[in-house]
């Protein structure tokens, strides 16, 4: 079995999961999808006040009472910065984990679709030439690891689990 690692991710968490044969094949079903780790952004964990002074974008009174007008506050700009250097943590943390020695033969990229071109430009340079690498333009970090294993699986990005007992053949009914 070729050796797994997952990563989901958008602009506020990301999670590191391993492929990983059934403990006891005979018993329960196998592989299973196992989280390795999950990062949080801090920076856009926050709520309303706490990044914004003035929780209203963009609007302004004229002095004297006057009529309001627009203006660009460049809150965009700002939540774009702050997700890119969420990308680049995300990034380090995976070289990271290939560089543990773990023998990664597939990377299974699965992130919002801006969070994976960020992350396409911090990791693709620094991937080993040896990992196949697979990108779905998706968001699945909010699935649990059974429901991500099943998704990745009907996809054809990862192998299905196998009912117990089973060495890949199938039951006859």
């Amino acid at each position: 079995m070729n050796n797994y690692l997952v990563l989901t991710a958008d602009g506020t968490k990301a999670r590191f999961f391993r492929l990983a044969p059934a403990e006891y094949p005979e018993l329960e079903s196998g592989p299973n999808l196992i989280e390795l780790e999950d990062l949080v952004n801090p920076e856009l964990g926050k709520k309303g006040r706490d990044v914004w002074s003035d929780l209203k974008s963009g609007r302004s009174r004229a002095p004297n009472g006057g009529p309001a007008h627009g203006f660009d506050d460049h809150r965009d700009r700002h939540r774009d910065e702050i997700e890119r250097r969420f990308a680049r943590i995300v990034g380090a943390e995976l070289i990271n984990k290939l560089a543990q020695g773990q023998n990664t033969d597939i990377l299974v990229i699965a992130a919002e679709r801006r969070m994976l071109g960020m992350l396409r430009n911090v990791v693709e340079k620094r991937l080993p030439p040896t990992i196949k690498v697979t990108e779905r333009g998706e968001d699945l970090g909010k699935l649990s690891a059974g429901q991500l294993h099943t998704h990745l699986a009907r996809e054809g990005v990862i192998p299905a689990r196998k009912p117990p007992g089973s060495r890949g053949e199938t039951r006859p009914r």
